[in-house]
């Protein structure tokens, strides 16, 4: 495990603020706070890293929220504040890092709780700084319990928690590191964790919370163990709303006496339904009204909480039952080394995903530890396998103490685990290299390293194994490779708008994962593919389980038929169709339930601001927009409220062929720009330009590696 550096970022102390400040006279009611028990008086720390332009208005709102609730004798409630400069302008747009007594009002627009301090610019990714606000705010609001809540953007396994606006340069050297720049990374949180409790005398917080994207991993859980009784992460990306601060707080000033178990399931609970910027009627509209291109006319409370819910995944762990899970995980990873590997890169390549921070190019690599072991326990003939996949399954059920997910993510049990393919296993930014320097405590405490080195490269290890070293052998998938397609037949090759082509080709292997559908418009000159559409097509049998769709492909081979019918896709937002290369996130699902994403480039009119994205629609219309930090290749996925005027530049997929006939390269190029403006953006069919076209099947193995397999069509 990481410990924190000794130089660097000087740290601004706060001035000692008094114990009990006055409150602000609230506009409403206050909450019928309840007294604690003796050994039940609770501090709620709020470390809000709102210094980043996509995320500053909605964690700004969120301690707005927490204001309806406000603080009490029983249940105490201060927040660090950093904000961005050039993003949110509301309430005297300061741009500085400010510490707040957080005081009952109503008003959501302004920050009214009583200011502590004003730090100026500080670092909210360095450990440091966390360090410095926790205990400050120990000493100065003592308190029975301490729950401590964490905003910003997350990554997962390697942490989050960016400071665009500071000058710190991190402290960890490992290649994902270098490449994303000062974040909060796992190993950092859980050495200052340690600290804290050190110079504290802490025990354990009662409760730590992670109201950012994708940080309900098990290497997370994991670096909290030792640190907390209880943690509340997301498995999936959360909408811009982020938690629901006043009606969870509000449950726990009514009930200061419970446990973290409790406030866990008051914050799940109480997501995205009892949202205020959902729930409030002024609230929505200004909420509504800043999504331009989402949302067209405003929805009623129980709409928007469908919609906003539909994607979303959080649950609330109690630590003191993950060495059951770590040991149920342990003898799993030991019995599978005995099992065959294409049952369990098959369970890999099928178990329920979620957004990946490596780019949309390689498989999803974040998968719910839950749904995988189920899947192991249909696919392998090993009895001890299997055996292991239920007793880790048992586990998992005793630590999740309360769990939410919304329709598209139905295979969610609250715990999710990095299984990357052999192309990110291999990479050094999303492979071993990274991975057990960041994620060092799961590393050093689980065989799960172990077996994806077992898994890529044959490396045998036995039982007590708890080395954390990388592999040697080259590596290699054991599911990759076998399949042989056909060439295309076409039952034309020439077909007009209106008409339809039927499309045939023979696939034999053992290793088919997915079969796709391909189209491209061929630039004879510059001898390169426009990829136009990409969709799965169904196999002949479909199997579900916990919700989640796979293909059982036939064995000894089958021929793939599909009629296609020439038209492309674009994006209307009423005054322009911009074409569009529409993907599929998954498969099986009906029309009306897929979710279908746009890459492209974000771009803020305000300030000319760009960062990658994706627009995701669903039943034709868009539904969601997401930016990510980085290049593009490793970075933090977030939800964004466009505005009016705010543009989305649509990334072509180009294909580049050799002039010597050999593999084509991929490539992408700026395509055009649409604008988002009052009205939603949908998404429409149009018939294809007449010219020549390459259409076939795209044969993906249980690796990710694709087997092509086209024929050029003349569009008349």
């Amino acid at each position: 495990v990481a410990t924190l550096p000794s130089s660097g970022q000087q740290v601004v102390q706060a001035t000692q603020a008094p114990a009990v400040p006055a409150t602000a006279a609230p506009t409403a009611p206050p909450v019928v706070a309840a007294t604690a028990a003796p050994g039940n008086k609770w501090l709620i720390m709020l470390y809000q890293d709102a210094d980043d332009k996509v995320l500053e208005q909605d964690i700004y709102l969120d301690l707005n929220e927490a204001e309806r609730a406000g603080s009490s004798d029983a249940v105490q409630i201060v927040a660090q504040l950093d904000r961005f400069n050039g993003g949110y302008q509301g309430d005297g747009n300061w741009t500085s890092a400010k510490r707040f007594y957080v005081t009952r009002d109503d008003d959501l627009s302004a920050v009214r709780s009583q200011e502590l301090a004003d730090l100026g610019e500080v670092n909210m990714a360095d450990g440091r700084t966390l360090v410095d606000f926790v205990t400050w705010a120990m000493a100065n609001y003592p308190a029975d319990k301490y729950a401590l809540i964490l905003s910003d953007h997350g990554m997962g396994w390697p942490g989050g928690w960016s400071d665009p606006t500071s000058s710190g340069t991190g402290g960890a050297t490992v290649p994902l590191a270098q490449r994303l720049g000062d974040q909060l990374f796992l190993d950092e949180i859980d050495a200052a964790l340690g600290t804290i409790r050190q110079q504290t005398g802490l025990d354990k917080f009662e409760l730590i919370g992670m109201d950012a994207c994708l940080m309900g991993h098990l290497e997370v859980f994991s670096a909290l163990q030792p640190h907390a009784r209880y943690a509340v992460a997301s498995q999936e990306t959360e909408p811009a709303v982020g938690w629901a601060y006043a009606s969870f707080l509000r449950d726990l000033q009514q009930n200061p006496n419970v446990g973290g178990d409790e406030l866990g399931r008051y914050i799940v609970q109480s997501y995205i339904d009892e949202d205020q910027r959902i729930v409030d009627d002024q609230a929505r509209l200004e909420f509504v009204g800043g999504g331009r291109g989402l949302f067209g006319a405003p929805p009623s409370a129980d709409a928007l909480a469908d919609r906003l819910g539909a994607n979303v995944t959080l649950a609330a762990v109690d630590l003191s039952a993950l060495p059951p899970v770590m040991e149920g995980l342990n003898e799993l990873a030991f019995q599978m080394q005995q099992s065959a590997q294409k049952p369990v890169a098959q369970a890999r390549s099928y178990a329920q995903s979620y957004t990946s921070i490596f780019g949309s190019q390689v498989p999803p690599s974040y998968i719910d530890l839950g749904h995988f072991a189920h899947l192991v326990t249909q696919s392998t003939p090993d009895q001890r396998t299997t055996d292991a996949a239920g007793s880790l399954i048992d586990a998992l059920g005793q630590a999740v103490v309360a769990e939410r997910h919304g329709p598209d993510k139905p295979g969610s049990t609250g715990i999710s685990i990095y299984f990357p393919n052999s192309q990110l296993y291999t990479n050094p930014v999303s492979g071993y290299q990274s991975y057990l320097g960041l994620a060092s405590r799961f590393s050093q405490d689980s065989l799960w390293d172990e077996f994806l080195a077992f898994h890529y490269t044959g490396r045998e290890f036995d039982a007590s194994s708890r080395n954390a070293t990388p592999p040697s052998q080259p590596v290699e998938s054991p599911a990759t490779g076998g399949i042989q397609v056909s060439a295309i037949r076409a039952s034309a090759n020439t077909v007009a708008p209106g008409q339809t082509v039927l499309l045939s080709a023979d696939i034999t292997g053992e290793n088919i994962g997915y079969v796709k559908l391909m189209v491209g418009y061929f630039d004879q000159v510059a001898n390169s593919l426009n990829v136009a559409d990409q969709d799965y097509l169904e196999s002949p049998d479909t199997t579900v389980l916990n919700g989640v769709y796979y293909p059982v492909w036939p064995e000894g081979g089958f021929t793939m038929e599909f009629e296609w019918e020439p038209f492309v896709f674009a994006i209307d937002d009423g005054e322009q169709r911009v074409p569009a290369l529409f993907k599929p996130l998954t498969y099986g699902a009906s029309y009306e339930q897929a979710v279908y994403i746009v890459e492209g480039i974000y771009t803020h009119t305000e300030d000319g601001q760009s960062r990658t994205a994706q627009l995701h629609f669903r039943n034709g219309t868009l539904q969601q927009v997401f930016g990510f930090t980085g290049d593009g290749t490793a970075g933090a996925p977030r939800e964004i409220l466009p505005e009016s005027g705010d543009t989305f530049t649509v990334l072509e997929q180009w294909l580049d062929f050799a002039e010597d006939g050999g593999a084509a390269t991929p490539d992408t190029e700026q395509g055009q720009t649409i604008t988002f403006r009052d009205r939603p953006f949908t998404w429409i069919d149009m018939d294809a330009a007449a010219g020549p076209y390459v259409v076939g099947f795209l044969v993906e193995d249980l690796d990710g590696k694709q087997y092509p397999a086209y024929t050029q069509i003349t569009v008349q």
